[in-house]
């Protein structure tokens, strides 16, 4: 059996690579598009860690980490264990990649780069409530949390687990970001955020939308 789980890794491994790489060099080409549009509201530091330098430059540490780092984590698992984890990987991984894309999609011109230290806004920025976001009001935050879990999973690697644990600060930035909706959108945004949950989606209004 050890002779067929390993192909079985091998090829999905190389699957959500070309996927995940794939998907990041979309984000970052939107990002460097996203900078060429005219800046409107901003807080915090966003003026200064915003820029496309630091944007660069942190993308590179990021990049370096994952390649000093990329080395499997000392576990002796069965055969079993191992196609469990991989399939539950899968699973996760590509519907997140898919989701993420569905909300970039859906951004489209409102796409911008954030931190949790601070965020930017389009000068003609719109709050966009239709697709993922009709459902729940960070889509694309909540893919990236899931897709690096499900990569964890597949590739049980230092590298899977220690931006696991650094994308769950994707909670708080979400944060961030909503105190500078409510400052751009004010009732608008209270409306929206009454009406739609933050991270999990009430599926009882999405098969009675569904249903319609």
């Amino acid at each position: 059996m050890l002779t067929l789980i390993d192909p079985i890794e091998v090829v999905l491994r190389w699957l959500g690579a070309i996927a995940g790489l794939g998907t990041l060099a979309y984000a970052i080409y939107n990002m460097l598009r996203a900078q060429a549009r005219p800046t409107g509201q901003q807080t915090g530091a966003a003026p200064t860690v915003l820029r496309s330098r630091y944007l660069a430059v942190a993308t590179l540490l990021f990049v370096i980490l994952a390649y000093l780092l990329w080395r499997p984590l000392p576990t002796q698992l069965s055969w079993l264990v191992r196609l469990i984890l991989s399939v539950l990987g899968v699973a996760i991984f590509f519907p997140s990649l898919g989701l993420y894309l569905w909300g970039l999609r859906t951004l489209g011109e409102n796409f911008n780069a954030s931190s949790g230290f601070g965020v930017r806004l389009h000068q003609t920025h719109q709050l966009i409530t239709r697709g993922p976001y009709a459902y729940i009001r960070h889509p694309m935050y909540l893919a990236v949390i899931l897709a690096v879990w499900g990569g964890f999973l597949l590739y049980r690697t230092w590298t899977m687990l220690l931006y696991a644990v650094i994308m769950l600060g994707l909670i708080y930035r979400a944060h961030t970001e909503e105190e500078a909706l409510t400052q751009a959108f004010d009732e608008e945004w209270e409306v929206y955020k009454r009406r739609v949950p933050g991270w999990i989606p009430w599926f009882n209004r999405i098969f009675r939308r569904n249903s319609l």
